[in-house]
């Protein structure tokens, strides 16, 4: 019987909530649980006060009546059969806190009891697998067939996934008797532990296939063709169903996840489903307007016209002519940024036509113009 009272026992306040009872039992459970300390008493004494204790607190009533008459008379109604609980490690006690248990032992007392519906290992879906594939901007614009090929597992052909040599079967584990776990006892205690003969799988594979080893699935080098959709963007997942690992023992095979990385390109950019690009015109064509024709890029022709008077920086929309949309198909435009040639070189005769120009509408920057500072620059 224990000497102390049971908050002490479990190192908690009298106002301790229910979860704080709890997690102190658990952390103290686990240190003083017999699995953990073999043949010694002390231990083994201690983790009966500590269950004890929680026993008791973790009941809301008895936490009541334990707090209303004290300890020692808590103990006493106890002892002579009164209003208390006589103290029992049964099985139910060890199959409500099962999870503590199994998470170091392999399994509580409650999944001893239990037993396999089927012999043989469980299917088990195998793993998802994820590769990088770089696309240039034009392939990313136009969609693209691209080559795949990586190593994964496949389910074994020799035994068709099952491990076993063809013509042999599973043996349920004569020494677990297929629970995986065997029952351990220690005076009034039950404890459960992974069955060493089978490896708490519940069985065994007299005859492994030769060819996977009893794996169920051998690694091979797998090469194929997807195609990449127009629209594709950097950071895209594009998902394969079922080329990912093979599954374990039938299990269903994981995917692939291909992520798209788009390599920048010289002369175009993408802004949302826009493509971009820039114009570099001369002067002159700026000043009076012209009609150009410039290389989508796809490679096919759009003719632009730029109007007179157009400013550097001003920008020319030609609609439909962008990236797809994967989600809805419509197509974004091509957005033609206007800029102006300045020439590092210029012949004699050139610079006499600039300078009469110069002269004719003056050197000052007296409007918003970029382009007269530049010429008041040139010609200083």
């Amino acid at each position: 019987m224990s000497k102390k009272d049971f908050y002490t026992t479990l190192g908690v306040s009298k106002s301790a909530s229910k979860e704080e009872i709890k997690a102190a039992y658990r952390k103290m459970a686990l240190k003083y649980h017999p699995d953990r300390n073999p043949d010694n008493k002390e231990a083994e004494e201690k983790f009966k006060e500590v269950s004890h204790a929680y026993e008791v607190l973790s009941d809301d009533t008895k936490r009541q009546q334990y707090d209303q008459v004290g300890h020692n008379a808590y103990q006493d109604m106890g002892a002579h059969g009164g209003g208390g609980h006589d103290f029992n490690m049964n099985e139910e006690m060890f199959e409500q806190f099962g999870d503590i248990f199994s998470a170091m032992f392999g399994g509580g007392a409650g999944q001893s009891k239990k037993r396999r519906t089927t012999a043989g290992p469980a299917p088990k879906k195998g793993h998802d697998l994820y590769k990088e594939v770089s696309l240039s901007l034009k392939d990313a614009f136009l969609g693209k067939k691209e080559d795949i090929s990586f190593y994964h597992f496949f389910n074994c052909e020799a035994c068709k996934g099952k491990g076993l040599t063809l013509g042999t079967s599973i043996v349920s584990c004569k020494t677990c008797h297929g629970s995986g776990s065997i029952e351990m006892r220690q005076g009034p205690f039950a404890f459960a532990q992974p069955c060493r003969a089978c490896g708490g799988e519940g069985f065994t594979i007299p005859s492994p296939c030769t060819a996977c080893k009893g794996q169920s699935r051998v690694q091979k080098y797998d090469k194929f063709n997807i195609s990449i959709p127009a629209g594709a963007y950097d950071g895209a997942e594009l998902r394969i169903a079922e080329k990912g690992d093979a599954g374990v023992y039938g299990g269903k095979s994981g995917d692939l996840f291909l992520k798209i990385k788009i390599v920048a390109d010289k002369k175009f950019s993408r802004i949302d489903n826009d493509l971009h690009c820039s114009l570099m015109a001369t002067y002159p064509q700026l000043v009076f307007g012209c009609q150009v024709e410039i290389e989508n890029i796809d490679g096919t022709k759009e003719i632009v016209k730029i109007s007179k008077g157009c400013q550097v920086d001003e920008k020319i929309i030609v609609a439909g002519k962008g990236f797809v949309n994967l989600r809805n198909k419509n197509r974004g435009n091509l957005v033609i940024t206007i800029k102006c040639h300045i020439p590092t070189k210029i012949s004699a005769a050139a610079k006499e036509t600039l300078t009469k120009y110069s002269e004719e509408i003056g050197t000052d920057a007296k409007s918003d113009s970029s382009l007269m500072g530049f010429f008041k620059k040139f010609l200083g």
